[in-house]
């Protein structure tokens, strides 16, 4: 597995942090049973620049935690058929600001916040999404067994 990772903004993410993104990856490869090598883009960037990003591709002018821009279709694609070799994912947009005010909102710490957005942007690059209540009911329990897996838990 393979991060490309890249801080926009002055917040210093040590190896601890960076252990979590790795972890969260695997854990959710592994949960997944997903069969080959990846690779994920991991970008921080603050408020102000994922407000922009989610306006330019989803048209909500607004600041959020996390965005997903998955490069493998699945509902086309069978991940069995991939190739062996690193497979591009897509790439994970996490606001800090966010992660920071959402972690104090919800009173856990800010390393079970990245995970907790690490997980769910995951699973969309996996091609689950929350658009239905079923939908968001499954994607949210794997969340939660992912996290707990790895001990990121509330």
């Amino acid at each position: 597995m393979n991060i490309l990772f890249e801080n926009e903004t002055n917040y210093n993410f040590d190896e601890i942090k960076m252990d979590i993104f790795n972890n969260v990856i695997n854990e959710t490869l592994r949960y997944e049973n997903f069969p080959t090598s990846v690779e994920v883009s991991i970008t921080i960037v603050t408020n102000s620049e994922i407000q922009k990003i989610n306006s330019k591709f989803r048209n909500i002018d607004k600041p959020t935690d996390v965005l997903s821009f998955p490069l493998i279709d699945f509902t086309n694609e069978n991940p069995s058929e991939l190739s062996e070799k690193i497979t591009m994912l897509g790439d994970i947009v996490i606001s800090i600001e966010k992660a920071v005010s959402q972690a104090q909102e919800y009173g856990h710490s800010i390393d079970r916040e990245l995970g907790f957005l690490t997980a769910h942007s995951m699973l969309h690059l996996l091609g689950y999404d929350h658009m239905t209540a079923d939908e968001e009911k499954i994607m949210f329990t794997k969340q939660k067994e992912i996290l707990n897996n790895i001990g990121l838990t509330r």
